[in-house]
């Protein structure tokens, strides 16, 4: 099995990261690793497991992230994945919200290392895919150097050796998910160190990047940086990521191109999508920071906004909307 290159990956993004989206991605980058919305093991094993993890082959590589605390269920969850092809799956330690809390979902698992441990040697034992983890680098008054490295050592003790580090702590009553996302302050030192502390493990670092420069600067302490909505809201900046970050694509030549030419590869994949009974606002959605700060952007947007979720709305209407930007 080749290994997984994570200089750069995308994040996986409630209602944001679907297929379509990701689709769309892959024309700006061939290399960063994507992952999708994070999946409850009770979706997969009692809902439609279909709806859930199909993806299209151009996806790859992609990286499945589950929900769960239930070491057999995600067990049974980690098994769906390497059957249905995925290149890696993930569990959430990270989500704050009170819907996935109450079911013992995501963030609040970093106060439970131990349960932790038991679902990352379930998931490893029942599939040969990699289980990576995702988590902040606390929760509440959990939030000192020495607990986040301990989370870590113990779980890494179970066979993990990839964490994707969201740099900010995690409160877990009193702020909105949204809040969580931006109050709580970032703390790239504390990722940096576990890393200087725990070189044999690949460490990832999530949250408040928006530039490559800053990106690359990290990536001078770490393996690997993960952008979530940035990338979604400005998704032009994938089109540098692949000559930037992945050396390969760095050295072949490959012909310019244009935002508008990423817009017209997606027509294909539109009709597809169309005859499968999806509207063209589920994909077009994905695409309106495209052309931000560009002459017709507000125009471009507008355009799909009103007209993209209307009755055999298809291709010709995301040509008309590129008119007010080329």
């Amino acid at each position: 099995m080749t290994a997984l290159n994570r200089r750069f990956s995308t994040a996986p993004m409630m209602d944001w990261s679907d297929s379509h989206c990701r689709f769309f991605w892959r024309q700006l980058s061939r290399q960063a690793l994507l992952y999708t919305e994070m999946v409850t093991t009770g979706a997969l094993i009692h809902g439609n497991r279909e709806r859930f993890l199909q993806y299209h082959d151009i996806e790859h590589p992609i990286a499945l992230q589950l929900g769960g605390s239930n070491p057999d269920e995600l067990a049974q969850c980690a098994r769906f994945a390497q059957d249905w092809g995925y290149d890696e799956v993930n569990l959430n330690v990270g989500c704050p919200s009170d819907r996935v809390q109450n079911n013992m979902i995501g963030a609040c698992l970093m106060g439970h290392p131990p349960l932790v441990a038991d679902c990352v040697k379930a998931m490893r034992d029942s599939c040969d895919i990699p289980v990576t983890v995702k988590h902040r680098i606390g929760i509440d008054d959990q939030d000192s150097y020495e607990h986040m490295r301990d989370f870590v050592a113990t779980v890494a003790e179970a066979g993990c050796e990839v964490f994707i580090v969201h740099a900010r702590k995690a409160i877990l009553q009193g702020l909105s998910p949204k809040e969580n996302r931006e109050v709580p302050p970032l703390k790239y030192d504390y990722v940096y160190r576990l890393k200087q502390e725990l070189p044999q493990l690949e460490i990832l670092l999530n949250g408040g990047l928006k530039t490559h420069e800053e990106s690359l600067q990290c990536l001078q302490h770490l393996d690997g940086v993960m952008i979530g909505r940035e990338a979604y809201q400005n998704p032009g900046i994938l089109l540098d990521v692949d000559a930037l970050y992945f050396e390969s694509a760095a050295a072949a030549p490959k012909p310019p191109v244009s935002k508008a030419d990423v817009i017209r590869r997606l027509y294909p994949y539109i009709e597809e999508q169309l005859g499968k009974g999806a509207t063209l606002h589920h994909i077009s959605r994905h695409t309106l920071g495209l052309f931000n700060a560009q002459k017709g952007a507000r125009l471009y947007r507008r355009h799909l906004s009103e007209n993209a979720h209307k009755k055999g709305a298809g291709p010709e209407v995301m040509e008309q909307a590129l008119a007010f930007v080329e």
